[in-house]
């Protein structure tokens, strides 16, 4: 039986965004996940030259909101939340914020394409989390997945040879990759409540209060000085130029994401953004001369190739 014209399902897919060509939106995902990577090469950058921790959250997080507010507002999307949802969404903002903290704290002290693969092994988190929380078990192929991605991790951290004492790390480093771990562990749980708990709210709607609330607790936390220097400004011109690019290259990334993301078929296309680390890695030796050993690179590969087809699986 053929659908009337005010058969509501009809009418939402007249209404329905036309999608890119495949090779369109996985050029654009491409482009994101490169600007994102940039971002934290620029971080890297501006914190090298002075600029505080929360200052560096507190601009980027501006830029998103001020994107956010424009998306929700010339779309008309309701900001009203129901009642019940408004602590899950102080919950996810919270999540987001320490998120944000603890990723820039590992991209100030580790080479940030490690960072950023560190970082990257949430999925591992959130599945064994949506287990324990009652969720379905992992898969017997899942979990050799994980343990895979886990492997990668071993050698691109270079494991090995820093307990055999053929390389030497700081306590700083240590830090940076528990930092880099922290994040990707409240990264889960944020996607968890989304997934859970706000899955009913408009993502743009949901985002923009996530970003309010990032904003407001940089601004509360610069007041307090919760983070000694989290406020400095950058004391020299590449400081600047590395602030001004975290902003742009933040920004542009969120604007083109949100803007284009019911075009992109994101269900089929988004393990395109897993590249991220890799442009973490050229980004970070052109810009950086960070550079990381044959072996930590050959575990890079292992850990995103184990990201993408562990999110293949759970979109198929």
């Amino acid at each position: 039986m053929s659908s009337s014209p005010t058969d509501p399902t009809a009418v939402r897919a007249l209404n329905a965004p036309q999608l890119f060509p495949r090779h369109i939106a996985v050029a654009i995902l491409a482009a994101v996940a490169c600007f994102f990577a940039a971002n934290h090469v620029a971080a890297r950058l501006t914190f090298e030259n002075g600029t505080g921790l929360l200052l560096a959250v507190l601009c980027r997080s501006a830029v998103a909101l001020s994107i956010l507010i424009a998306i929700v507002y010339f779309k008309r999307h309701s900001i009203r939340l129901p009642r019940g949802l408004v602590r899950w969404q102080l919950v996810l903002g919270l999540m987001i914020t320490i998120q944000s903290l603890c990723l820039y704290s590992a991209v100030a002290r580790v080479p940030v394409a490690l960072a950023l693969l560190t970082a990257n092994t949430f999925p591992i988190i959130l599945a064994l989390l949506t287990w324990g929380l009652g969720g379905p078990r992992p898969t017997l192929r899942a979990a050799g997945l994980m343990l895979f991605i886990l492997s990668g991790l071993v050698l691109a951290l270079d494991l090995p040879g820093i307990l055999g004492g053929g390389a030497e790390v700081t306590s700083s480093w240590w830090l940076g990759i528990g930092f880099a771990l922290m994040a990707a562990t409240v990264l889960s749980v944020a996607f968890w409540v989304t997934d859970h708990k706000l899955a009913g709210i408009s993502g743009p709607v949901r985002s923009m209060f996530t970003m309010l609330v990032v904003f407001v607790s940089m601004i509360i936390a610069g007041i307090g000085d919760v983070v000694p220097g989290g406020m400095g400004l950058p004391n020299a011109t590449p400081g600047w130029m590395g602030l001004l690019a975290l902003m742009l290259l933040y920004g542009g990334a969120f604007a083109v994401l949100f803007i284009n993301v019911p075009r992109l078929d994101m269900a089929r296309n988004a393990p395109v953004m897993n590249m991220e680390p890799i442009a973490t890695l050229l980004f970070g030796w052109v810009i950086l001369g960070q550079m990381i050993s044959p072996i930590q690179m050959l575990g890079g590969l292992v850990v995103v190739s184990g990201i993408v087809i562990l999110t293949l699986r759970k979109g198929a």
